[in-house]
């Protein structure tokens, strides 16, 4: 058999086409060459040509009712498109290795597949990867995996931060500490309030904040932890217009043990002109402790 790469696609090609004395495709003996050439082109560091083959070879594992294969060789060619640059490529093709593995009944691989896409086209085309982001999760907590989430969860509010999107930073943070709650995961959960707390705080939206922590101690253990005293004290320092206290608060250990992306955030509050809250406010105008929501 040949180790041409060409000539073995060429054949390839040649048993998938129909002629008059060839009524079927030949697809097993024309995967096998798809594969064999996607796999020389590669070591040849022929990435567009790799990356092709692959793909042929998919539909070819497609054809002979094997997801699974199908599968593994579409994630092999968004790899490559990746190597190529090719960064609308990389997500399409991710996305469809994904669909693959829900064709065989695995979540997780196929949010796995999700996760690479994000990570590889975060820097390139953010968006993309916050809706690849957000469909990993949701097969994970579909499958009832939501421990398996937290990672992603992280990764989707590093990337709404770089896009400035600070709510939606927040709103994915509160729904990592919904995860972590259902999988009895304490420490993650209350490091995603706080979390959630400092991104508002950050965007100097203090009232959001506030109301994000209120909701947050409905849950009687986060205001007992380091995680509660600390956005109590945060929370407190800010209505007392007290910087130095502040800028004390976002040098503590509680907050150096967040993720990377909260701490940097943390680590420069207070961003906006802090003012005291003004004591003489009116009658029932001050926090109503049983409208939390």
């Amino acid at each position: 058999m040949s180790s041409d790469p060409d000539k073995l696609v060429a054949k390839a090609d040649k048993l998938t086409k129909l002629t008059l004395t060839r009524w079927s495709a030949d697809w097993r003996n024309a995967t096998l060459n798809y594969e064999q050439a996607a796999n020389a082109y590669r070591v040849a560091k022929k990435y567009g040509k790799a990356k092709d083959a692959f793909e042929q070879a998919s539909k070819g594992q497609e054809m002979l009712s094997s997801p699974w294969d199908a599968a593994k060789h579409m994630e092999s060619a968004a790899a490559l498109a990746k190597e190529i640059g090719n960064w609308n490529e990389v997500a399409d093709l991710y996305r469809r290795a994904s669909e693959l593995y829900v064709e065989c009944g695995r979540a997780q691989p196929a949010s796995d597949a999700l996760g690479k896409a994000a990570r590889a086209v975060e820097d390139h085309l953010p968006d993309v990867a916050v809706q690849l982001y957000t469909d990993a999760i949701s097969l994970l907590e579909e499958d009832d995996k939501d421990q398996m989430a937290f990672d992603l969860y992280r990764a989707l509010t590093a990337v709404y931060i770089k896009l400035e999107k600070y709510t939606d930073a927040a709103a994915a943070l509160l729904r990592l500490g919904l995860a972590a709650d259902k999988s009895s995961a304490t420490n993650s959960q209350f490091k995603a309030y706080l979390g959630a707390i400092i991104v508002y705080l950050y965007a100097h939206d203090v009232k959001a904040a506030e109301k994000c922590y209120n909701d947050c101690s409905q849950i009687s253990a986060f205001l007992g932890s380091d995680q509660g005293r600390c956005g109590s004290r945060l929370i407190s320092a800010y209505s007392e217009g007290d910087v130095e206290e502040i800028k004390r608060l976002a040098q503590s250990s509680t907050i150096s043990h967040l993720d990377h992306a909260i701490i940097k955030l943390g680590r420069k509050l207070p961003t906006g002109e802090v003012t005291a809250v003004k004591a003489g406010t009116e009658e029932g105008e001050g926090l109503d402790e049983n409208d939390l929501t």
